[in-house]
C-alpha cells in the first residue's frame, strides 16, 4: 500500500533494464518507494541495474521474465504477487526493430509486434487481475507517440505501439471502479544510450524527463501521460492531416 504521504512503497518493473523504468525506479526510491522488482531477461546489465538501485536503499530482487514466453507469465509473475502487494507495475519492455531490415525479413518484424504487442498484452492482463485481486494498485504502460499516426519510417515498431495503446486503453476502461488505475504514456524520440551520436529529434525527450512526468502522473492518477507534453497538441493536429500531405512531412 501507499504510505502516509501517498508514495508506493513496491514497484515491479517488466523489462529491468530499460532507461525509462530506472530512471523512475530512482525518483520513486527517493520518495519512499521500499521494495523493487526488476524483471527481466538474466544479464549483466539486469544485475548491474538491481546493485545500483540496492545502493539507493530499496530492497531490489530481480526475477527471470521473458516478454515473448507468454506461456511463464502467469507463474512468474504470480510468484512475485505472492511475496506481497505491488503497488507500481511499470510496464517498460519492447524493441524498436529495424524498419528496413524487418521490411525484408518478416519474422524480425513478427518479432517486434510478439514482443511490443502480444507480450504485453500477456504480461498486462496477468498484471491488471493480480492488481484487481488485491484491490488496488497502478499499471504503468509505456506507449509511444510513434502509435498515434503511420510513419513511413517505423510503421512496423508504430503499428505495435499502436496496438498496445489501444489495448491500455481499454483495460483501463475495463477496470474502472476496482481500486486499479492504468496509466498510458505517449513519450516522443527518447535519447538513450542506444541513440548516442544519432541527430536529435522534434520535441525528443530524456529518460529523466519520461520518469518526472510518469511520477507526477501516478500522483495526479491521470489516465494518458505525453511526453513533453506539447505533444498531445502537436499530435492532435497531425492526425488530421491529409495523407497525401502527410507522406510529405519531415516527421
Amino acid at each position: 500500500m501507499k504510505d502516509a504521504f501517498g508514495a508506493p512503497q513496491s514497484l515491479l518493473v517488466l523489462g529491468g533494464t530499460s532507461e525509462i523504468a530506472l530512471a523512475t525506479a530512482r525518483r520513486l526510491i527517493a520518495l519512499r518507494t521500499r521494495r523493487v522488482w526488476l524483471a527481466g531477461r538474466p544479464s549483466p546489465a539486469l544485475d548491474t541495474a538491481a546493485a545500483e538501485l540496492r545502493g539507493r536503499g530499496a530492497d531490489v530482487r530481480t526475477v527471470d521474465f521473458d516478454a515473448l514466453d507468454t506461456g511463464t507469465h502467469e507463474e512468474v509473475l504470480g510468484k512475485v504477487f505472492a511475496e506481497g502487494d505491488i503497488d507500481v507495475v511499470l510496464m517498460a519492455f519492447g524493441i524498436a526493430g529495424d524498419q528496413a531490415r524487418d521490411e525484408e525479413e518478416p519474422l524480425a518484424a513478427v518479432r517486434v509486434a510478439q514482443t511490443n504487442y502480444t507480450g504485453a498484452v500477456s504480461a498486462g492482463l496477468v498484471c491488471a487481475g493480480a492488481l484487481q485481486a488485491q484491490g488496488h494498485g497502478s499499471l504503468v504502460v509505456l506507449s509511444s507517440v510513434a502509435g498515434e499516426r503511420a510513419r513511413r519510417a517505423d510503421f512496423i515498431y508504430g503499428s505495435s505501439k499502436a496496438g498496445l495503446d489501444t489495448f491500455a486503453q481499454g483495460l483501463g476502461d475495463a477496470l474502472q471502479g476496482t481500486g486499479v488505475q492504468v496509466m498510458v504514456v505517449r513519450p516522443g524520440s527518447v535519447r538513450t544510450r542506444g541513440t548516442a551520436g544519432q541527430p536529435e529529434q522534434p520535441l525528443s525527450t530524456t529518460p529523466e524527463e519520461v520518469a518526472g512526468a510518469i511520477v507526477t502522473g501516478l500522483r495526479r492518477r491521470s489516465e494518458t501521460v505525453w511526453v513533453p507534453g506539447s505533444l498531445r497538441v502537436v499530435m492532435s493536429a497531425l492526425r488530421h492531416v491529409p495523407r497525401p500531405l502527410f507522406r510529405r512531412l519531415p516527421v
